[in-house]
């Protein structure tokens, strides 16, 4: 087929991929039509197999082009409606508001007396006769309603979060809501894309795999309509492995994305794979820097009060042992009080691998392999939490790797329609487990290595190292 059909062919996929992703926000994809919502991920996820499949055989400089392009089309998607599957912006949305006024995010929760006067009235108002019924309200201790989520306990995001909520806030006009979180979403997700385009020139791989997060059916729904904070870690993390030539500059940027949320911590190993001790420090000490300076003067604003709500969120999403609500593979073969122990010595030893046999010129391979198979043995239903991935699929292209983002989206979704417990968590977390399997299997027998992904021979050695 020439390549200028080739092109056709991607653009017309592109296309109804755009579209399909347009109606899951506007129509299908919102928790109040639980009902429709897996047929319209389901074709948005067929649409995204057929589109990069078709992308592959487009030339590099189209490619990249239209890679760029439907990421800015399906970005402009996930503004189309209202938040559809989950309330944490309104919490980024009230803690910029608090910084705004001069408090601390970590001092009160969102009902405190002490915030009332703070409060807008898009975010809180009085609890009609039939209660807060609606998918995204929450009573709050004052019998108001409320958009926030557990506006009863402090906030958990870290400093680096909290200083993006604050700007977001303080670049907002007035009366805009909601909108400019999902903006900056979208601003987020474009620029990621960017940054992978970026990265993969500079190695010389194909720009197509910048499709794999650009064009992504996760990404216009978690990054953008729901405006999911994981994003700016994930542009951190892509812009430490892909763009940043000194070892500082990677460990800094890395300590930034860590103090977005913590999942990032989990790169952390591959980007010390077989690095000497010299090395190592190059990358740890910036890391740790950034951090210590970032929650600095929210220490000297709240001392312990920093870490929020998180060690009630653990225990309430079920980390800790004695739960059934997590873990759900080893809970297969493992008492529920062994599975969380368990996972824990299985990911450490896991990091102590990538550590040990990680390629240190692709670093961005066993930051996939550790942050994979921790979600795979955490098995959460929070599909967001796997953008990292998906990001890391787009450098590395062991594609297999995005059935851990599905599982967690077929956990949510069934979640969403009624269907709960450990059984559909195991079906779900089982389906990804063996095709990250079958793909290390196939790519061994074709002899690339499990370090090395289908089209990393095309990656010039210079540029690697130069990482």
């Amino acid at each position: 087929m020439p390549a200028a059909w080739r092109t056709v062919l991607a653009t017309g996929v592109l296309c109804l991929l755009v579209g399909v992703v347009a109606a899951t926000v506007a129509v299908g994809g919102t928790s109040g039509d639980p009902r429709r919502l897996p047929y319209w991920y389901a074709a948005g996820w067929l649409l995204f197999a057929a589109g990069v499949a078709a992308l592959r055989h487009v030339p590099r400089r189209a490619a990249a082009n239209l890679v760029a392009a439907g990421s800015v089309a399906l970005a402009l998607c996930g503004l189309a409606g209202a938040p559809r599957t989950s309330t944490d912006m309104y919490r980024y949305a009230w803690d910029g508001t608090v910084q705004a006024a001069g408090i601390s995010p970590y001092a009160y929760p969102p009902d405190a007396p002490q915030l009332a006067p703070l409060r807008q009235t898009w975010l809180f108002h009085p609890k009609p006769p039939g209660g807060c019924t609606r998918w995204d309200e929450r009573p709050t201790t004052r019998r108001d309603c409320t958009l926030i989520n557990r506006p009863a306990v402090h906030t958990i995001y870290p400093p680096v979060a909290e200083c993006w909520f604050l700007a977001v806030h303080a670049l907002s006009p007035s009366g805009a809501r909601y909108k400019p979180m999902q903006a900056g979403g979208a601003l987020l997700a474009v620029a990621t894309t960017g940054a992978l385009l970026l990265a993969l020139r500079r190695r010389g791989a194909p720009p197509w795999r910048a499709a794999l997060w650009g064009w992504c059916p996760l990404v216009p729904v978690a990054a953008v309509n729901d405006a999911h904070v994981d994003t700016l870690g994930v542009l951190l993390t892509v812009l430490a492995f892909g763009a940043a030539g000194r070892l500082r500059t990677r460990g800094a940027l890395l300590g930034a994305a860590v103090a977005v949320k913590l999942l990032p911590g989990l790169v952390l190993p591959g980007a010390l794979s077989r690095r000497s001790p010299r090395e190592a420090l190059r990358v740890v000490l910036p890391a740790l820097a950034v951090v210590a300076l970032a929650y600095l003067p929210y220490v000297l604003a709240s001392g312990g009060g920093v870490l929020g709500y998180l060690p009630g969120y653990l225990h309430e999403e079920g980390y800790e042992p004695g739960s059934v609500r997590r873990f759900a593979l080893l809970l297969l073969v493992l008492p529920d009080n062994a599975a969380g122990p368990v996972a824990a010595a299985l990911i450490l030893a896991t990091a102590m691998y990538v550590l040990l046999r990680g390629d240190p010129r692709r670093p961005w391979s066993g930051a996939l392999v550790l942050t994979g198979t921790a979600l795979l043995l955490t098995s959460p239903a929070y599909y967001w939490y796997a953008l990292l991935v998906v990001a890391l699929v787009a450098l590395d292209g062991r594609w297999e790797w995005l059935g851990v983002p599905l599982a967690g989206l077929a956990l949510y979704t069934g979640n969403e329609w009624g269907v709960r417990g450990t059984t559909l968590q195991a079906v779900a977390y089982g389906a990804a487990a063996t095709c990250v399997i079958c793909g290390a299997v196939l790519r061994r027998r074709a002899g690339k290595g499990l370090w090395k992904s289908r089209g990393s021979t095309v990656d010039t050695p210079a540029a690697a190292v130069s990482y």
